[in-house]
């Protein structure tokens, strides 16, 4: 249990790293989607050899089902550097988190799935927090808006790998979010018009990418023999990071309302690990 827990956090903390360089290439003159684009080309680059790819990988990427799911994770990460552009990480990435109520509600009504009373009121719970750090009618911004966006949108991704679980092998699963989502935003990113591209630019580059990708990869390698159960409360410690890593790199500390939000989506979080251990 305490292996996995420190691959999650490693994992999370990779992502949130990639997203905070994302946030700097933005801040800089960067388009959203050209960072969107050049995080899902070089990971899909990089993670080529790693997929185990074959003859059958085709027939694969081409169903629609894929291409779908794709798409939403594509249009999730254009949202939320679009979100971090102009919104200090822990509070896009607690908007974010609006993600876990999408894909209950949606689970329910598409796959006929149930969590039970206890997890319900986790998740009810984690709303709340996310409506403190929104601040709905008196604080909310453009900004938020789209991490919000985001969060719907990778609440429905959520969705649809549950949907193809068992259909597709997690590590082709993985590769055809970046390769497909790197053609979908191809039109979008690769002609926006750049700031003058220095070497720090092109170090951010790869961190956003290799970030994604690495904790993303992760999250994939330990879901291979770990229960879902034990491993999505634990993404919670996102929070965590984000947190930290706003502070230090660009010393943003979130007010007392947004704090009391993360720290209520963190603890329904938490529950929901307690909870399925004792279920089990």
């Amino acid at each position: 249990m305490l292996i996995t827990g420190l691959l999650v956090l490693t994992a999370t903390t990779c992502i949130v790293l990639g997203d905070a360089a994302g946030k700097a290439l933005t801040e800089a003159g960067f388009d959203p989607f050209f960072v969107a684009w050049t995080r899902f080309a070089c990971a899909a680059i990089a993670l080529a050899p790693f997929c185990g790819l074959t003859s059958d990988s085709l027939r694969v990427l081409l169903d629609k089902r894929v291409i779908l799911r794709a798409a939403l994770i594509a249009a999730a990460i254009s949202s939320i550097l679009t979100a971090l552009s102009t919104t200090p990480l822990p509070d896009a990435f607690g908007a974010f988190f609006i993600g876990p109520v999408v894909a209950f509600v949606l689970s329910a009504l598409l796959l006929g799935e149930t969590l039970g009373r206890g997890r319900s009121a986790l998740l009810a719970l984690g709303f709340g927090g996310v409506l403190l750090v929104v601040k709905p009618g008196f604080g909310l911004t453009p900004g938020i808006g789209f991490a919000l966006l985001a969060g719907v949108l990778y609440g429905c991704f959520l969705v649809a790998t549950r949907w193809l679980s068992g259909a597709v092998r997690p590590r082709l699963l993985l590769f055809s979010q970046l390769l497909i989502g790197a053609i979908l935003l191809t039109p979008l990113g690769a002609t926006t018009v750049l700031p003058q591209i220095t070497p720090g630019a092109a170090l951010l580059v790869l961190a956003s990418a290799a970030g994604s990708a690495i904790g993303n990869f992760l999250l994939v390698w330990v879901s291979r023999t770990t229960p879902a159960s034990i491993v999505a409360p634990l993404i919670y410690t996102q929070l965590i990071a984000a947190t930290v890593v706003g502070a230090t790199f660009f010393g943003d500390w979130p007010d007392l309302l947004t704090l009391a939000g993360l720290c209520i989506i963190l603890a329904s979080g938490l529950g929901s690990l307690w909870l399925g251990r004792t279920a089990r």
